[in-house]
């Protein structure tokens, strides 16, 4: 990608808002906050905080692969949780897919409020592989 590119896919929840699930440029690829939204009713996940990252990060992977990147080529996670005390139960849910050895760099945080009253949003940066 040699321009500003729109990245989109069926794959993930269509944006909820005036903005894109993903913009390319160059070989970088940035995402837009995924919510734990199943892409094919737009309803949350039925379950916790566990269930809620599991769907988030999906969102982020169909995303990431449409743009021709992956989770092994995140930089960098901005991670947004409706409560600290379920910082635990989603580091071991972001651990299962992002391991510890190669993990993105991350910003944690407790947002006051999320879209749709979500538990959990995560976006990223990631770069395609050439």
């Amino acid at each position: 990608m040699t321009t500003k590119t729109k990245i989109h896919t069926e794959s993930a929840p269509a944006a909820i808002g005036p903005y894109s699930q993903a913009m390319g440029f160059q070989d970088l690829v940035f995402t837009s906050g995924q919510l734990p939204l199943d892409p094919k009713t737009m309803a949350f996940v039925e379950g916790g905080i566990k269930e809620q990252s599991r769907q988030s990060l999906e969102n982020l992977k169909a995303i990431l692969e449409a743009s021709g990147a992956s989770m092994d080529t995140v930089l960098k996670t901005t991670c947004f949780l409706s409560d600290m005390e379920n910082f635990a139960a989603f580091n071991e849910v972001y651990t299962e897919v992002f391991g510890t050895e190669m993990a993105p760099a991350r910003s944690c945080v407790q947002a006051a409020r999320l879209p749709k009253d979500a538990l959990v949003e995560v976006e990223a940066i990631a770069f395609i592989k050439r």
